[in-house]
């Protein structure tokens, strides 16, 4: 077995263990942000270890970080910190499994970000993927019980949430590969790391310092969760790698691919962690927004 399979998988799982426990933090004693800070807070310490290390062992230095570098890793900061807290919000509107698919929206959203921004055609079969996922959005818009025009439903909060989140993450992916790129011809695992490390940083000052503004009782409150909260640092860190890792293996449309296994793998923590039930309508949904993704990452 080729050795990117198993790392593909072993992120798509610790994926799926961080949004467990970010969703059991929001619903018990977190708000969405402070979830959120959860994250960073307890993954930046682990991100610069992990670089300090790095750099003992090889030898290697730190690469130049440039204007353009910091501009990319700042946006994309921002809106994966955004993205996140949208998907965490998510989580109180529906169930774990559809949040999780909402967000899996941003494979699509990326190819249109970048025929919008950088100009990247859209093939054919890219285009029929993209109109699967629109009806597979369209399933999954309507909440359970609700009545009227599907049009109605999709422009609710849980469907705003969602196609949000989908929005600010293809837009976080793009800048961090913008971020990678401008460190020059090194080693790409060590490209990561740097970008990894300088970002999680980032994240950490800008929320602990707008929590420190504006809600000073959260930042407490994630101390106080610090035995969970820890864990969510730890998964969040090791997804990180694992994803940047599998892409440094092999093509991306195949990692992509692959980590898909994240759908069927909410959807067994949504049935047997969080005892929630799923309607037809929304497996339904789930598979064929999982088709169309596929369909997509196979034609790019």
């Amino acid at each position: 077995m080729s050795l990117w399979i198993p790392v593909t998988i072993a992120a798509a799982s610790f994926q799926t263990v961080r949004f467990m426990l970010q969703k059991s933090l929001s619903t018990v004693k977190l708000t969405a942000a402070g979830a959120t800070f959860a994250r960073f807070a307890y993954s930046m310490p682990l991100a610069l270890l992990g670089l300090f290390v790095a750099l003992q062992v090889t030898g290697f230095s730190l690469p130049t970080l440039t204007a353009k570098f910091w501009l990319f890793a700042v946006i994309g900061g921002t809106a994966q910190i955004l993205a996140t807290i949208c998907v965490v919000a998510l989580f109180k509107q529906r169930n774990f499994a559809v949040g999780i698919t909402f967000k899996k929206t941003e494979v699509i959203q990326t190819a249109i970000v970048g025929f919008l921004v950088l100009g990247d055609q859209v093939s054919a079969g890219a285009l029929v993927a993209i109109l699967l996922g629109l009806l597979a959005v369209l399933l999954l818009s309507k909440s359970p019980g609700g009545d009227g025009a599907w049009w109605k439903h999709l422009t609710n909060r849980a469907s705003r949430l969602g196609l949000g989140s989908g929005v600010l993450f293809a837009f976080s992916s793009v800048s961090y590969r913008g971020a990678s790129l401008e460190l020059g011809e090194i080693d790409a695992w060590f490209r990561a790391l740097v970008t990894l490390a300088v970002v999680v940083m980032f994240q950490f000052l800008s929320m602990g310092l707008w929590l420190l503004w504006r809600d000073r009782a959260e930042l407490l409150a994630v101390w106080q969760t610090r035995r969970t909260s820890m864990f969510v640092g730890l998964t969040s860190l090791c997804g990180s790698f694992c994803w940047f890792f599998a892409f440094t293996l092999q093509n991306a449309a195949y990692v992509k691919a692959l980590g898909q296994v994240e759908l069927l793998l909410s959807l067994f923590a949504s049935l047997l962690f969080f005892r929630e039930t799923i309607t037809r309508r929304e497996i339904a949904g789930m598979t064929l927004l999982g088709v169309s993704i596929l369909a997509l990452v196979l034609a790019i």
